[in-house]
């Protein structure tokens, strides 16, 4: 029988990625399965390009905000379904935060 594991994200550390948008890890297994909450401040994007998923699909939920792919915006509810294989280039004109997991396991 496997564990219950829980995070409370007060517990989780925030890491910066790029200015203006960070990361708490809330989950990580050994095979890489990861959630996490991304917090993304009003105006800011990612840097480098797309953000493309290359080893495993991404699911997204929209907590708070608006979340923007560099194509359309989507508001606070919303779940996006990205497939292995897409990508996309994650901003916010207003800021949001977005839950993020990664059922196949992603490298940072």
């Amino acid at each position: 029988m496997s564990q219950m594991q829980w995070t409370e994200l007060q517990n989780a550390p925030s890491t910066e990625l790029f200015p203006g948008i960070r990361i708490r890890t809330l989950m990580e297994d050994e095979l890489g399965v990861r959630a996490m909450l991304v917090e993304i401040d009003p105006g800011a994007c990612w840097q480098g390009g797309d953000d493309v998923h290359e080893s495993s699909s991404e699911e997204v939920y929209i907590v708070s905000g608006v979340f923007n792919d560099g194509i359309r915006d989507y508001p606070a509810g919303t779940y996006i379904h990205m497939p292995k294989g897409s990508a996309h280039v994650p901003q916010s004109k207003t800021g949001c935060t977005v839950f993020v997991y990664y059922p196949d396991g992603r490298p940072l």
